[in-house]
């Protein structure tokens, strides 16, 4: 999906696509989902990101990186989706999420 980022000094922002994290149960009860960004800067790694192996399979155009960067955003708020990530992928972000957050 394509989400618009606000920089985290909040000087601008950018669409780009991002990765649902949150369960299905918290977006059907909700309003709201939890998103990770993607980038397709794959040289600058920081902690939490995970370098997506099948980008191509996650319908990505580019290698890229999901990031620890998380907002929460309205459903209404997506600008359209792009495709799924695949599965392994999804279980491997999950570790790097946990990771980040200390859970």
């Amino acid at each position: 999906m394509l989400v618009s980022f606000v920089f985290s000094d909040e000087s601008g922002k950018k669409l780009r696509p991002a990765v649902v994290i949150s369960s299905a149960a918290y977006n059907r009860s909700r309003q709201e989902i939890v998103v990770a960004a993607i980038t397709s800067n794959v040289r600058r790694r920081l902690f939490g990101d995970h370098p997506l192996t099948d980008w191509k399979g996650a319908s990505l155009l580019f290698p890229s990186v999901v990031t620890g960067i998380v907002r929460t955003i309205k459903q209404t708020m997506i600008d359209r989706k792009v495709g799924n990530m695949p599965r392994p992928e999804m279980v491997a972000i999950d570790v790097k999420l946990r990771q980040s957050l200390g859970l």
